[in-house]
């Protein structure tokens, strides 16, 4: 009977432990304000992924929610690159009142910065980037003050950056790279700010002083935008140095700088009577100088006319033209023809560019063009790009032509070797390439001249047509481009035996021809002072290379594999993916995502929209893209290599690849075309 007894309270017992426990799991249940805030949302979103959200399930175990350690509420609510499409709805993110990290990152929001966001005080982490967000940052952002993160990289936002920002005490990081903002930069004063981006925006004036210790990279691409870190605003071109021997006075407008000095009546007379008695002495002087030739010529006038001829014929023996016959002018002196041949040619060249500062030099072809200094001082600019070597202005001339400035800066070579390197250069000739046509040298300007390619870069038709009504690019077309930048760089390295050394999309030039895009800024790191660089700076570079002037073939593969997984990817590789602990470079992002075997979602969402049907070219392609980053430089395919490899993925786009595979390699030994590799590269 005891057995009885206590077998019924054990079993009492145990019903009250599970009723306990029962109720403990009801009471840990998030609110049903945030169950049905988070279903409203998911159903009034459009998305291409299954969620799986459940009414009949706990919401703290739904994909992409998490709730705090006892299930109480949700505090995160992250769903990158869902494919939700279209506009955040009004009251439903807005009453999850306790959530601290938003992640919406790569997904097709459409609209402003919903109010709904705007909403939450607990919020911390904000990531909307690569989204098509558009409108203006509104300033009641400064509500969130708690927040320590907010990334809105790679929209369609416009407008002034609010200064309400000064409001977020607790800002970390602030990203706002990648969109059209335009107007000044607010002087932003947060003491715990470690991370600010905006470039590539429409932005102008001057850098507040309080952000000028962020490094330059951080406000590229606002082409209005100067001061620290970036150059000062100053004018588009220099101007001419006067000649030696030139005083002020005679500068034109010097005299207008200086006083005028009201003269008296008396100084004036005896400015007359002075100038007067000179002309008379001058004048009598010249009648007796007059009288003393006539004297001597009579007496030694046959001995001097046959010296005189004596002389002209010697010179014109020697191919010098005589003096006063108009021939040679330019020339800094006549002596150098003495010294014989092509080599005195060339040195009498060389030090007439030397003895006339304000000459500019012609190359290879450019020496079609009919225009010099004088005429690009007078032309109008317009800035096209601030890059690492220096400002590209578009400029027009009065006579019509048009060509692109480079303006060059800390340029660490002597005049001789400039001038050695810039004519190497010039003759390089294909039409996937864009050589420099002429160059100006000074001790204070560098400037290098161009062909203007009205179509403007890759970088510009692959970023900055997102969300803006302009037609993306299809496969095809990056397809062409990929070839191009691929065929550029085969020439220059098996032809030319050059290093590109800075091969990325702003650098890919396109032309109306889709199969003639060319790289332009090649092989200028020679001209530049040795720099140190941490692996992966600027998302193209190689992370072997630690010293600017020294990059390699090998090293140019993997920029043009990074180009390829910008292409693929329709991520600019300076704005690859951000995750809440911090920033991935486009090759590892890639990585990542194809190792969880996520491939599908690599590819650009313009590419999806577009309906390209080329899947198999795609996954090829990025096949490619990942054997030229591979991380030990000897496992990355040669150029001529990846040409090959890309014609094979698809032989529809562009020439024939018979006739451009004999075209890039032509001019190499029959050993190297057998090999596919490149002669040994050139020592800087």
């Amino acid at each position: 009977m005891a057995g009885v007894v206590t077998r019924a309270v054990a079993a009492a017992v145990l019903v009250v432990v599970v009723v306990v426990a029962a109720a403990e799991l009801v009471a840990a249940e998030p609110p049903p304000s945030e169950r049905s805030a988070l279903l409203a949302f998911l159903a009034a979103t459009p998305h291409e992924r299954r969620l799986g959200w459940n009414s009949s399930t706990s919401a703290c175990g739904w994909v992409g929610v998490t709730c705090d350690a006892g299930n109480a509420t949700v505090v995160q609510v992250r769903l990158p690159g869902v494919g939700l499409i279209g506009a955040i709805p009004p009251g439903t993110l807005g009453r999850l009142t306790n959530l601290q990290v938003l992640s919406l990152r790569s997904n097709r929001i459409l609209g402003g910065i919903p109010d709904d966001v705007l909403q939450l005080p607990q919020l911390r982490l904000l990531f909307l980037q690569n989204n098509l967000l558009s409108g203006a940052i509104p300033p009641e952002v400064s509500k969130l003050a708690a927040l320590e993160r907010l990334v809105l990289s790679s929209n369609n936002l416009s407008g002034p950056i609010p200064f309400t920002l000064n409001n977020l005490t607790s800002l970390r990081a602030l990203r706002l790279d990648g969109n059209k903002l335009s107007g000044n930069i607010p002087s932003i004063s947060i003491q715990s700010l470690a991370v600010f981006n905006v470039s590539d925006n429409n932005l102008n004036g001057s850098i507040p002083a309080s952000l000028a210790s962020f490094p330059a990279e951080d406000f590229a691409g606002n082409l209005q935008l100067c001061g620290s870190p970036l150059p000062p605003c100053k004018s588009f071109f220099p101007s001419p140095s006067p000649s030696p021997g030139v005083s002020p006075a005679d500068v034109p407008g010097a005299a207008s700088s200086s006083k005028k000095r009201r003269l008296s009546g008396a100084a004036i007379a005896g400015i007359v009577v002075g100038a007067v008695v000179l002309a008379l002495l001058l004048l009598v002087a010249a009648v007796l100088c007059a009288v003393s030739k006539r004297r001597r010529g009579a007496s030694e006038g046959p001995k001097s006319t046959t010296a005189a001829a004596a002389g002209a014929g010697a010179a014109a023996a020697r191919g010098v033209p005589p003096p006063g016959s108009g021939e040679g002018t330019g020339m800094t002196s006549s002596s150098k023809e003495d010294m014989g041949g092509a080599s005195g040619s060339a040195a009498a060249a060389v030090a007439a560019v030397a003895a006339e500062p304000s000459r500019l030099v012609f190359v290879g072809k450019g020496a079609g063009y009919s225009f010099d200094l004088e005429d690009l001082l007078r032309a109008s600019a317009e800035v096209l790009g601030k890059g690492s070597v220096g400002t590209s202005y578009k400029a027009v001339l009065e006579e019509g032509t048009t060509v692109v400035v480079k303006r060059l800066k800390d340029v660490a070579v002597a005049r001789r070797e400039f001038d050695a390197h810039m004519d190497a250069l010039g003759k390089v000739e294909h039409r996937n390439v864009l050589p420099v046509r002429a160059y100006y040298f000074s001790k204070d300007e560098k400037l290098l001249v161009f062909d203007y390619l009205p179509n403007g870069s890759l970088s510009a038709m692959l970023h900055g047509s997102r969300g803006s009504g302009k037609t993306p690019l299809d496969w095809d077309a990056r397809m062409r481009s990929a070839l191009s930048a691929a065929r550029g760089l085969a020439r220059l390295h098996t032809v030319h035996s050059l290093v590109h050394g800075n091969v990325k999309s702003s650098n890919v030039l396109l032309r109306p021809d889709a199969d003639a895009a060319a790289l332009s800024d090649f092989c200028l790191h020679p001209i530049f002072a040795p720099s140190s660089a941490r692996p992966g700076a600027g998302g193209y570079r190689a992370p072997e290379v630690v010293d600017t002037r020294r990059p390699t073939y090998k090293a140019d593969v993997y920029s043009l594999g990074v180009l390829l997984l910008e292409l693929l990817t329709g991520k600019s590789p300076t704005h690859a993916s951000l995750e809440g602990d911090g920033t991935l470079d486009l090759p590892r992002w890639v990585q990542s995502v194809v190792r969880e075997e996520w491939t599908a979602e690599v590819f650009d969402v313009e590419l999806v929209r577009l309906g390209a049907s080329a899947e198999e070219e795609m996954v090829a392609l990025l096949q490619v893209a990942m054997a030229c980053v591979a991380t030990v430089p000897d496992a990355r395919p040669d150029a001529p290599d990846v040409v090959r490899m890309i014609e094979e993925i698809g032989g529809g786009h562009g020439r024939t690849t018979t006739e451009e595979s004999e075209e890039g390699v032509r001019g190499t030994s029959e050993e190297e075309r057998s090999r596919g590799t490149p002669p040994a590269a050139p020592t800087p």
